[in-house]
């Protein structure tokens, strides 16, 4: 296999899950500020120009951060990122679905809209004035799973891809201008919890 990596929250969730089921493969950089993503060869890989993309040894592409983990969960099943039974896997799907939905995607195009609008504007439909109420949307999110946290981890007593997802973007968050509030303590410790384990740093 073969992982088209770059900079962003996106690739860091793929690696951090493969670090922690303890695969490595070969990765090709694809240069985003330079927007290598947004024409061919590149395209020509991932018609959508996002990153990452893992090309499977037939030549097969998955791309989608929460496809690339489900596939690698079924082929690689332990440790168990997602689930062992229908019950387990619903009950990470929910949540991995919740954070995206809350805190990822407005906390994505905040920065884009804002910090990240001279990259972006030329290459999607960028609204600025969206850019301040998407940031709030964000934090409210945090603050609705602050309030929903039930166990050690985001889908309760299992470290799942929830908690991945959710790490990669409140760290990036750091980076541009959206820091995580330190009123949120329960978030702030969990935070510190996944920023521990050996995935994180390999996954750097």
């Amino acid at each position: 296999m073969k992982l088209y990596d770059s900079i962003g929250p996106n690739p860091r969730v793929v690696k951090m899950f493969m670090a922690e089921k303890g695969l490595a493969v070969d990765r090709i950089e694809v240069d985003l500020r330079g927007g290598e993503n947004r024409r061919e060869p590149y395209l020509a890989v991932n018609p959508a120009g996002q990153t990452p993309a893992l090309q499977l040894e037939d030549g097969a592409v998955v791309a989608e951060v929460t496809a690339i983990c489900e596939y690698l969960e079924e082929v690689t099943p332990n440790p168990p990122l997602i689930g062992t039974n229908s019950q387990e896997r619903a009950h990470t799907r929910m949540w991995t679905r919740r954070v995206d939905l809350k805190v990822c995607e407005p906390m994505a195009n905040g920065f884009r809209f804002a910090e990240g609008l001279p990259m972006f504007e030329p290459r999607m439909l960028c609204r600025p004035d969206a850019a301040p109420a998407l940031k709030a949307l964000a934090q409210d999110g945090i603050g609705w799973v602050e309030a929903n946290m039930d166990g050690p981890w985001i889908a309760g007593g299992r470290f799942t891809l929830a908690d991945i997802l959710l790490f990669a973007f409140l760290e990036f968050g750091g980076a541009v201008g959206q820091p995580l509030d330190p009123k949120f303590a329960k978030v702030g410790d969990w935070f510190n919890r996944v920023k521990a384990r050996p995935s994180a740093a390999a996954s750097a």
